[in-house]
């Protein structure tokens, strides 16, 4: 499986320089509103040393790692959730991603228009999450004014449970609050999710600064952190253009380039770090002479699941697997010597796979 991530923001924010960077894809960065009219596409594979090193001691032939699908998409306004800018297409092209990544624009440059006529990321949050608190509302509405006389009269109660549901919903969107803020029991969450609702979505704010404030946070940036610890989400302080640059460099470029700059890694790398943790998602691998394959996983998956997402036969089939963890092998420098030391573990159906495990799945056909 893939994750799939959208980019949104005010337009002139950084979306298309930060989408240029992740992907190395040269898509038009203009400075002017709606320059991203078509969302834009690309597969970035996740950085993972653990895979590399690993690959090293197998020898494999070919490395496989996970991806994330990033979705540039056009710029929001004020007045989207009924058409304005590009709002309709902006508004379908986000309920197909699993996180939305807000990019707000945090620092001063008078080269650079902004769309509201100053910079003020709260502001912008606050207009991207109100568009798509309306665009929920209509949703919750119509569908509410379908189905709440029919369960009245019929007493159905998979309708009337719905029924509470929207109600509960239309509440929390009429007091300007996202749906991601609302405790739901596993029952609701079922009924919720056919609604392809945009606020039930996990948020990651972007504050996109200058070069010379990369290692400091700016007035701009505490505020946005301020605003994301008080909604529950995170915050990814990154500079969109040194990004850029960074992804044109080869490896012992890139890492001089950060030392020079005072930093441990790049903001895509974090990014990408704090994608997985708001996703609950884990990795573990498959590893050998063919190739190292890294593959993703929710958090608290058996191990039969995780052999269903190598295969659906994996799954059905499922008998057992040996398992043991990725830094074993590094550590040891080969699977002989993590055998020899008793690492390497033979774990059934109920096995809880843990982040970094590397798996040989046993299974019937």
């Amino acid at each position: 499986m893939s994750l799939k991530v959208g980019i949104v923001g005010l337009p002139n924010v950084g979306k298309s320089t930060l989408f240029n960077a992740i992907t190395n894809s040269k898509v038009e960065a203009a400075n002017y509103p709606f320059a991203t009219i078509q969302p834009n596409f690309g597969i970035v594979g996740v950085p993972d040393q653990r895979l590399e090193k690993m690959a090293q001691i197998m020898n494999s032939k070919k490395i496989v790692p996970t991806t994330i699908e990033f979705v540039d998409i056009a710029g929001l306004i004020a007045g989207a959730s009924k058409g304005e800018g590009l709002g309709n297409a902006f508004l379908a092209n986000i309920r197909e991603t699993d996180l939305i990544c807000e990019v707000v624009r945090c620092f001063d440059d008078k080269n650079i228009t902004h769309v509201e006529g100053n910079v003020d990321p709260i502001r912008d949050i606050e207009i991207i999450n109100l568009e798509l608190i309306l665009a929920d509302e209509a949703t919750v509405k119509k569908r509410l004014e379908r189905i709440e006389g029919k369960a009245k009269s019929s007493k159905d109660k998979d309708m009337l449970a719905e029924v509470d549901v929207l109600i509960r919903l239309k509440e929390c969107l009429s007091e300007g609050k996202l749906l991601n803020t609302l405790e739901l029991n596993d029952d609701d969450s079922k009924i919720l999710k056919s609604f392809q609702l945009l606020t039930t979505k996990k948020f990651v704010y972007v504050a996109n600064v200058s070069e010379g404030e990369i290692k400091t946070d700016n007035d701009y940036v505490k505020k946005v952190r301020d605003f994301a610890q008080a909604n529950n989400a995170e915050v990814v302080k990154i500079c969109a253009q040194v990004e850029e640059e960074l992804s044109e460099l080869e490896s012992e470029e890139k890492l001089a380039f950060l030392n020079d700059l005072g930093v441990e890694q790049s903001g895509l790398d974090t990014l990408i770090k704090v994608a997985y943790l708001t996703l609950d998602l884990q990795t573990f691998f498959t590893v050998g002479p063919q190739e190292a394959h890294a593959w993703q996983f929710p958090k608290g998956a058996t191990a039969p699941q995780a052999a269903g997402i190598i295969h659906t036969d994996f799954e059905k089939g499922f008998i057992k697997a040996d398992v043991y963890n990725c830094e074993d092998l590094i550590n040891l420098g080969s699977e002989q010597n993590v055998k020899n030391a008793g690492k390497m573990r033979l774990e059934g159906k109920t096995y809880i796979l843990n982040d970094g495990d590397v798996c040989f799945f046993k299974f019937n056909n």
